[in-house]
C-alpha cells in the first residue's frame, strides 16, 4: 500500500457516461474507479474502453488514486481492456472476481508485457482485486501476496452472498467471516483493505452504522456507488479530533519517557504498549493525509 495514501472512498464511474466521467472529479472522493464491466452494456464496450482511456490519459483528475476496472479475467473484453488501461496509466488496474492467486500473476505477466512495450517502467501499474465469492474469499491470502503489484483487496458483497446462497441484509453477518478473511489477507499482505458497498443510497443512518462495524473492524476505506455516500465514508475514515489528541499525548509520553530513559509510559492510567504505539502512529498519519493535523507532526519521530 502507498505509504499513508487516502483510500477512504472508492467511487464507481461508469466508462460509458460522459457526464459521469466529468461529474467524478468534483467529487470528495480519495479514488475514482472508472468502470468497463457491469455498468457499461455490451453493445458499448468498446466505446467506453476509448472513453476511459481518454479521460485517464489526457484529462486525470488532480489529487485523486485513479483506477480503471477491467472487464471479468476470462471475457473476451480482458486483452483489449488491458492494453488500453495501462497505457493509460492509471495508478491501479480493478480486477473483477478474483478467485486464485494464478489469475493474479497471469494479469500481472500481461501488464508487464504492456509496459515494455509502451515505455512505462515496469511494476508502475498496480493492481486492486475484487473477492467476489466464497473461493475468492477463501483463497484472499494467496491473492493478496501473489504480486507485488497488488495494493489492495475490496470485498463484493453482492455477489458473495449470491455465491454462498445468503440473503444480504444491512446487519451484515452474512458477510461478517468474508470480512475477516479479507482483512486479514490485507494485513499479512500489508496492503489496503477496502470493505463492501452499502446498496441503499437513500439510508444514510443505515450507512453510518454499517461503517461503525467497517471501521472498527479495521477497513482502510469503502467502495461506494453513488456520490452521495462519499461524504459519510469520508467523515468514518477521518480521526476525530480526540483521537488525534489521544495519539499526540501517546508520542508525546514516549518521547518524554526516552528523554528519561524510562522503559515505562503512561497515558490515561494504561501502560504505552507497541500495538498502542502503532495505532497512534496510524491515527496521526491518517490525519495529515487527510489535512486535519494542524502542525503537520506527531511531535515524536
Amino acid at each position: 500500500m502507498r505509504e499513508q495514501a487516502l483510500m477512504r472512498t472508492n467511487l464507481y464511474v461508469g466508462g460509458s457516461s460522459p457526464g459521469k466521467l466529468l461529474d467524478a472529479r468534483f467529487y470528495n472522493e480519495d479514488c475514482i474507479v472508472y468502470d468497463l464491466e457491469d455498468s457499461v452494456a455490451l453493445s458499448d464496450k468498446d466505446a467506453a474502453r476509448f472513453l476511459v482511456y481518454n479521460a485517464v490519459r489526457y484529462h486525470r483528475p488532480p489529487d485523486k488514486y485513479v483506477i480503471i476496472r477491467v472487464n471479468g479475467l476470462y471475457s473476451p473484453f480482458l486483452e483489449e481492456d488491458l492494453a488500453a488501461a495501462v497505457r493509460a496509466r492509471p495508478d491501479a488496474i480493478r480486477l473483477p472476481k478474483v478467485e486464485h492467486a494464478q489469475e493474479v500473476r497471469r494479469v500481472d505477466e500481461q501488464i508487464t508485457a504492456i509496459e515494455c512495450q509502451a515505455g512505462i517502467p515496469e511494476g508502475t501499474t498496480q493492481l486492486w482485486c475484487n473477492i467476489e465469492s466464497g473461493l475468492g474469499a477463501s483463497n484472499a491470502k494467496e491473492i493478496a501476496a501473489a504480486s507485488p503489484r497488488v495494493a489492495a483487496l475490496a470485498l463484493g458483497a453482492e455477489d458473495y452472498t449470491a455465491s454462498m446462497g445468503a440473503l444480504r441484509s444491512k446487519t451484515g453477518w452474512e458477510i461478517f467471516y468474508a470480512r475477516m478473511q479479507v482483512l486479514e489477507a490485507c494485513r499479512l499482505a500489508g496492503v489496503s483493505a477496502q470493505d463492501a458497498v452499502f446498496s441503499d443510497l437513500d439510508d444514510m443512518e443505515g450507512l453510518a452504522e454499517d461503517l461503525k462495524t467497517t471501521r472498527g473492524l479495521g477497513f482502510d476505506g469503502k467502495t461506494v456507488v453513488h456520490p452521495r455516500q462519499v461524504d459519510v465514508v469520508n467523515a468514518a475514515f477521518t480521526p476525530t479530533k480526540k483521537e488525534i489528541r489521544h495519539a499526540q499525548r501517546v508520542m508525546e509520553a514516549l518521547a518524554q519517557g526516552e528523554r528519561d530513559h524510562t522503559g515505562v509510559v503512561v497515558v490515561d492510567g494504561s501502560m504505552v504498549d507497541k500495538p498502542m504505539e502503532r495505532r497512534a502512529r496510524t491515527v496521526l498519519a491518517q490525519a495529515r493525509a487527510a489535512g486535519v493535523l494542524e502542525g503537520g507532526g506527531d511531535d515524536a519521530q
